[in-house]
């Protein structure tokens, strides 16, 4: 649902960007967002959190992070289980100051309704977001919310799973850790939409290696 197809980028001016992208562009010395997911810049002080290169996951009660590396101890996925669901983040390089949800966004919608699926945008918290019914391993229809967070080269996709979908309510953990994620974009050049470099802590490596059959 995330290809790397090169499509045109929106300009700033085509819809309103989020806080953190706002402020990147912003004259002068910026201030931090009301709220995250925060450029490394602006990511509040005191906060436990669980590092994972391009990516710190805030340390919020009753939420267990899972994550699933390759041997090389790259993480592929990382996802947050709540009682009433789950939320996947991905991390991505994007320009400056240009967002690239709006087409990311788009190119779902048509995916999506070009197989048949549920699916329907609605204004949330974090703007524009994408409603849908996907099928699980086992078949059955499950409520999806995509969330997309434009920062200043970097983007940030939240896919919440279960009923926490569509009553925030419901988990409200997990949108706490949506809201206190901090995104660490390395100065490496990196084509638009390649996922930033994210990796197990070395003891978490460790621990995985040793539990990998031998």
């Amino acid at each position: 649902m995330f290809s790397r197809k090169r499509a045109r980028h929106v300009r700033p001016d085509d819809a309103p960007q989020s806080e953190a992208l706002a402020y990147s562009m912003t004259a002068g010395e910026p201030e931090a967002p009301e709220f995250g997911p925060w450029d490394e810049q602006w990511a509040p002080e005191g906060v436990a959190r669980l590092d994972l290169g391009s990516m710190r996951i805030p340390a919020v009660e009753g939420v267990e992070v899972r994550v699933q590396a390759g041997q090389d101890g790259s993480v592929e996925h990382v996802v947050l289980v709540s009682g009433a669901g789950a939320v996947e983040f991905g991390v991505f390089a994007a320009p400056k100051t240009d967002g690239i949800w709006d087409e990311v966004r788009a190119e779902m919608l048509q995916e999506m309704k070009a197989g048949g699926l549920s699916v329907h945008e609605e204004h949330g918290r974090y703007g524009t977001e994408l409603i849908a019914k996907l099928p699980d391993p086992q078949g059955q229809l499950v409520d999806v919310r995509y969330v997309g967070v434009d920062g200043p080269r970097w983007f940030v996709r939240a896919t919440f799973q279960g009923p926490v979908a569509t009553d925030g309510n419901l988990s409200p953990v997990l949108w706490e850790c949506l809201e206190g994620l901090v995104v660490i974009r390395d100065d490496e050049p990196r084509p638009v939409r390649e996922p930033l470099p994210i990796r197990l802590p070395q003891e978490m490596a460790e621990q995985a290696q040793q539990q990998e059959p031998g």
